[in-house]
């Protein structure tokens, strides 16, 4: 389970995110299930678009089946579009060893900056 804050905070970062999957006339099937729980592989939150003319069930109906089949957190439901959520434990560690790497790279080019200006300052070649 999220809390209320942590699901404001999906709903916010979810806002400029696109729905990846659509379910029209045949609902939930193993299918999606099974395309859905690849995408969790390589993204936590992303959106997913029910056609509300064509859909058997309502949105709301497709959001706990979703969320029961693959074990993730319905963030929201809002018309017909649905935000799931579940954690990775493997995407976060590999962003925080990127950002490691990054801040790495940062310090030595600063280091490297600092000491070319004072090889010009003081004329050292």
């Amino acid at each position: 389970m999220i809390t209320s804050k942590q699901r404001a905070q999906l709903r916010a970062e979810a806002n400029g995110l696109d729905p990846i999957f659509q379910i029209g006339k045949e609902g939930v099937t193993d299918a999606v299930i099974a395309q859905i729980e690849e995408t969790f592989n390589t993204r936590e939150l992303f959106k997913v678009k029910v056609h509300l003319e064509t859909s058997p069930e309502t949105p709301k109906e497709i959001a706990s089946k979703l969320a029961e089949a693959t074990k993730c957190d319905v963030v929201q439901v809002v018309g017909g579009t649905i935000v799931l959520f579940r954690i990775n434990l493997m995407l976060r560690q590999r962003a925080a060893e990127k950002k490691k790497r990054a801040k790495e790279k940062a310090e030595k080019d600063a280091i490297k900056r600092r000491t070319e200006r004072k090889k010009r300052k003081y004329g050292v070649q």
